[in-house]
């Protein structure tokens, strides 16, 4: 009978929880898989999948715009450009206020000095800002032991609902099965079993036959 062991994937590719989900994106579209296990410290604390990425990525709020500047922001400055009696005195700051840069993008994640530094830091991509242990299924996760049959494992995927599970023992990953393992298996005629009988139907002969 076919097992786990026989057909699970053992070079797992794992993702640290502290790795963004820019990163992690990244990753699943290079290395053309759809989900991997998340590891600390060589221990498995769960599971994320494309799905949960894009789920999660679509919960985000959109991404911040130039909004007009309130009064108070601009301090001084404003007033009716013709009406010489409201400009600023010679010598006096006419400069934005302070509020000016705080406010204008206080919902972009990330702080004046922050944006100054770089401009290709969290504020500019959303997905930066956020890691895999925020979008991840937590532990414990689904996990079948290598001697499980590989019928027992489809049937448990299609009850939970799932396309992929950890082959575990204990606490150790020791590979991974998919959906795609499993009909891989099944179109290369893995699952079929056979078994031999002994024809007594033919007169005068002996006949061994095989039955699937």
């Amino acid at each position: 009978m076919l097992r786990l062991r026989d057909i699970m994937t053992t070079e797992v590719i794992t993702l640290d929880p502290n790795v963004s989900i820019r990163e992690a994106m990244d990753l699943f579209t290079s290395r053309r898989i759809s989900g991997a296990p998340v590891v600390a410290g060589g221990e498995v604390i769960g599971v994320v999948s494309a799905t949960d990425l894009l789920q999660f990525a679509a919960a985000l709020p959109g991404v911040p715009t130039e909004r007009e500047a309130a009064p108070e922001w601009l301090g001084d400055i404003t007033g009716d450009e013709d009406d010489q009696s409201t400009l600023p005195e010679a010598g006096v700051e006419d400069d934005p206020s302070a509020l000016y840069f705080t406010e204008l993008w206080d919902d972009a994640g990330a702080t004046v000095s922050e944006r100054i530094v770089s401009q290709t830091g969290a504020e500019w991509n959303s997905l930066e800002e956020h890691t895999v242990s925020e979008a991840m299924t937590r532990a414990p996760v689904c996990a079948l032991t290598p001697d499980t049959l590989v019928t027992v494992a489809a049937d448990y995927m299609r009850r939970a609902r799932i396309h992929r599970v950890l082959v575990m023992k204990g606490k150790q990953l020791l590979g991974l099965v998919s959906s795609t393992d499993i009909s891989g298996a099944v179109a290369d005629g893995k699952l079929t079993s056979q078994t031999y009988v002994f024809d007594r139907t033919r007169p005068g002969g002996r006949r061994w036959g095989r039955r699937t």
